[in-house]
């Protein structure tokens, strides 16, 4: 495929619901443009874009495939994401380097929880939108329905180019409201006659014809008053001059509809695409970080963004890249603008599916992949001296957070390896090390993340490993002021070990550790009083209670004495843990358990559940907000423990519509029967 030119290319993003069938529409856009040599399908494994084992085994996509198809003299690059709300970022992330999303709706269940999510991401991004509607073809399939729930769900804007003649069974073609046509195909799809639209369906779509030439108009002032005025609607070459004006300016957001498992309806699409769609330049330009913009422009020094990056097991990372401006070419040195290190370009490969094949050249618009770019990352600049950097992509916030650990600990260095590359190519997998407890946390956005994570890192690393639960970081503190002894003698034949010191140790609420030295006339000399020190740290750091850290405690040291041969720092610092745990136990001793601070965002109808559900787990509703979309933001504060994780929960409230963001803030006094349970813990783990 030779490399087109920047108006000849169509970059369109499938998103939509998992199961409405985004990878079928592509895989019949493939078939029916010659491209493949039969229709691909995910149920059964032979899907040409679905090719990852764990997609096969899963049946549905998880990650971004390209399918370019040449169609006349044009190439569609279709970028086939995940519906899943796990792979979410992934999706956004290659929605950034499309011009068009087109939405795939089932004519059943109608616009879902995650097409309203990329829709809205869709408009932030100001990207164009499509939509096809799909499964015409089955029970209880409902064209005017479906429209209906388009229409409430995201405005007026949206204007059928297709409407089908039948439904369900009697589904049997479609009708272009565009070329006032109807379009009958064959069983396979390709074959396709045009004819007069039927008699039983001419109402339909003059009505459907009307409802486009209004919105078109808007592309036209003068036009638009014209019409206005009550002149006649549109003739067909005014509407056809001015579709591709409205749909990049988003006056009209075209509707499809068709069935992808029988390839109807799908040629009408790609012509459209070809025709009418916005290519890169269009589009506008893109924005930097610094809040300037590059225009596609195929004239321009070379530069590119990465929107994906994948480890192959064969050719090593494959990164996806828009070309921005100018031609990319096998040879050429680009500086990235993150490390400001200069990056080979090899080759350039054209992928579809995971089928590589070499290209000569990339012009501005196009997508392109590239292999073994040293230190490039998603979301990277390339460009000629690295001082274009694109604007950050917009990607949610992990908040499901799961500690994983080597079965056996000499792998846990392979793990460490694997994880670290896995998070340089998805961004919303956080990957740190809580120094604290001991443990590897992957912060996640759900379990299917979580899950394709941990078979991968068998398969491709070799590494067995177990997911664990993830230690709450509770603490202890005292509540009222106690004294103690701390002594330590040992005898041992030699010279032996002695230390005495008294201690009396405080609440001090806020502020931290203290430390008072007020030894007078020398009963411990000057230079043991760091080893007592040091031994109260000590001993604060293990716990007394449940074994978690000590804070907020003033420790006095006032009384002691020593053995002018046997005394020695570690022997004082021995007799500093043993007074200090001794004062302890008569100092009031509490747990206390972290707080967090909760901003969950659901639609009106599930906050009263939301709310319900939280104080159920110990936590305050603290307040209530709106956003822009109209959905309930709820304020909460929580005990740490009862939310950790706290995706799943929040995903089955809400029917998967809501979003939470997290943050630790303070400490607060654990109920009893909370402390009761993690000192049985404590003390059953230490006999």
């Amino acid at each position: 495929m030779a490399a087109p030119a920047t108006e000849h290319v169509r970059n369109i993003v499938l998103v939509g619901q998992d199961g409405a069938g985004k990878t079928s529409l592509a895989e019949a856009m493939l078939h029916v443009s010659g491209r493949t040599p039969r229709m691909g399908t995910t149920h059964d494994g032979k899907s040409y874009l679905d090719f990852d084992e764990e997609e096969i085994r899963r049946k549905f996509t998880i990650s971004t495939s390209v399918a370019p198809i040449p169609y006349r003299d044009f190439k569609i690059n279709l970028l086939d994401t995940s519906g899943h709300p796990d792979f979410i970022g992934d999706t956004i992330a290659t929605m950034n380097a499309a011009e068009t999303a087109l939405f795939v709706v089932d004519a059943v269940a109608g616009p879902q929880v995650m097409t309203t999510k990329l829709w809205h991401e869709a408009e932030d991004m100001r990207i164009s939108r499509a939509v096809f509607i799909n499964h015409i073809d089955r029970e209880n399939a409902d064209f005017d329905v479906a429209m209906a729930l388009l229409h409430a769900r995201f405005g007026s804007r949206l204007g059928p180019v297709s409407i089908p003649m039948g439904v369900d069974a009697d589904f049997k073609g479609v009708i272009d409201i565009l070329r006032m046509k109807a379009r009958y195909f064959d069983a396979d799809g390709v074959a396709e006659r045009v004819e007069d639209i039927p008699a039983e369906y001419l109402d339909a779509a003059e009505n459907a014809r009307d409802k486009l030439c209004d919105l078109v108009a808007e592309a036209d002032d003068e036009l638009m008053m014209k019409y206005l005025e009550g002149e006649e609607r549109l003739t067909q070459a005014e509407l056809e001059s001015l579709l591709g004006k409205a749909i990049a300016q988003e006056l009209l957001i075209p509707v499809f509809v068709g069935s992808t498992i029988i390839e109807q309806g799908i040629k009408g699409v790609m012509e459209d695409i070809c025709t009418y769609f916005p290519h890169p330049r269009d589009h506008g330009a893109f924005p930097l970080a610094d809040g300037t913009e590059v225009h596609i422009d195929e004239k321009g020094d070379p530069a590119a963004f990465v929107f994906k990056t994948i480890a192959d097991p064969f050719v090593g990372r494959l990164s996806y890249l828009k070309v921005l401006s100018g031609v990319l070419e096998p040879g050429q040195e680009l500086v990235c603008a993150r490390t400001g290190r200069k990056e080979r370009i090899g080759h350039l490969y054209v992928m579809m599916g995971k089928e590589a094949t070499d290209v000569k050249s990339a012009k501005a618009g196009d997508i392109i992949v590239v292999p073994k770019l040293g230190d490039s990352r998603l979301g990277d600049t390339l460009s000629s001296d690295g001082s274009l950097v694109v604007a950050p992509l917009p990607l949610p916030t992990p908040q499901y957070p799961v500690a994983i650990e080597a079965v056996n600990k000499k792998e846990e260095d392979k793990l460490g390896t694997f994880l670290t590359r896995a998070v340089e190519n998805d961004p919303t997998l956080l990957l740190s090390r809580n120094e604290e407890t001991h443990q590897t946390v992957i912060t996640a956005m759900g379990d299917e993340q979580v899950n394709t994570l941990m078979i991968r890192l068998k398969e491709q690393a070799g590494v067995d490993a177990r997911l664990v639960p993830v230690r709450i970081p509770y603490r202890e503190t005292v509540t009222r002021t106690a004294s103690a002894q701390g002594r330590h003698k040992k005898q041992t034949g030699g010279s032996g070990q002695f230390g005495d010191c008294w201690l009396r140790i405080a609440p001090n609420p806020g502020e931290g550790f203290a430390f008072i030295d007020e030894i007078v006339g020398g009963k411990i000399p000057r230079s043991y009083i760091p080893a007592v020190e040091k031994g109260v740290v000590d001993a604060m750091a293990e716990g007394v209670l449940a074994g978690y850290p000590m804070v907020d405690v003033s420790c006095a040291v006032y009384d002691g004495s020593y053995h002018s041969v046997d005394s020695n720092e570690m022997a004082f610092k021995t007799a500093a843990r043993i007074g200090f745990r001794a004062a302890c136990e008569q100092a009031g001793l509490v747990l206390l358990e972290p707080m967090a601070t909760m901003e969950v965002c659901v639609p009106e109808e599930h906050a009263g559940a939301v709310m319900g559900d939280i104080t159920m787990r110990r936590g305050r509703i603290v307040g209530t907000d709106s956003n822009d979309a109209g959905d309930t933001i709820v304020i909460v504060r929580v005990p740490y423990a009862e939310v950790v994780g706290y995706t799943r929960e929040l995903r089955s409230i809400s029917r998967g519509s809501g979003d939470y963001t997290i943050e630790l803030d303070g400490y607060e006094q654990a109920p009893a029967p909370v402390a009761k349970k993690l000192v049985e813990e404590y003390q059953a783990a230490r006999a």
